[in-house]
């Protein structure tokens, strides 16, 4: 085995960090932890990018650390839809206590309700859909009883 330590973050790339802020921060509840600017090396060796100049803030909950990144430069490609089914991150997903009241707070703020995605197991008191972020990163809402754990 590899002797890693521990997970440190996750790294989403956004567009516009105060619409990126409001959406993991004021409706999410993860808390700002700290932010960091970043130009050129060795960032741009890291990240095997050139003339690399960005904005990272650092946000936590539940243990979670994610880390939000707006490049000024350089500029990113075109966004595009991925689907479920290809290699890399797919989602982060949560548990919600009641599905309904967290979608229409999500959809009272704006945000983007994946409707075709939800599903109800009412046998087992389940419901599950996806939202996305303002970028289009996906994120899953379960609903199940018992144990979040």
């Amino acid at each position: 085995m590899v002797p890693l330590q521990r997970l440190t973050h996750i790294g989403i790339g956004i567009s516009d960090m105060e619409r990126a802020l409001r959406f993991y921060r004021d409706l999410l509840g993860f808390r700002f932890e700290h932010d960091l600017d970043v130009v050129g090396e060795p960032s741009d060796t890291l990240l095997r990018l050139r003339g690399v100049k960005l904005h990272a803030v650092y946000l936590t909950r539940d243990g979670v650390r994610i880390e939000l990144l707006r490049f000024a430069s350089p500029p990113p490609p075109a966004p595009r839809e991925r689907a479920m089914h290809e290699p890399g991150l797919t989602h982060l997903s949560f548990r919600v206590a009641d599905l309904d009241a967290t979608l229409v707070a999500l959809r009272a703020a704006g945000e983007r309700v994946l409707e075709e995605t939800v599903i109800r197991i009412p046998k087992f008191g389940a419901a599950a859909c996806f939202v996305a972020d303002p970028d289009g990163q996906l994120i899953e809402l379960v609903q199940a009883p018992g144990d979040p754990a």
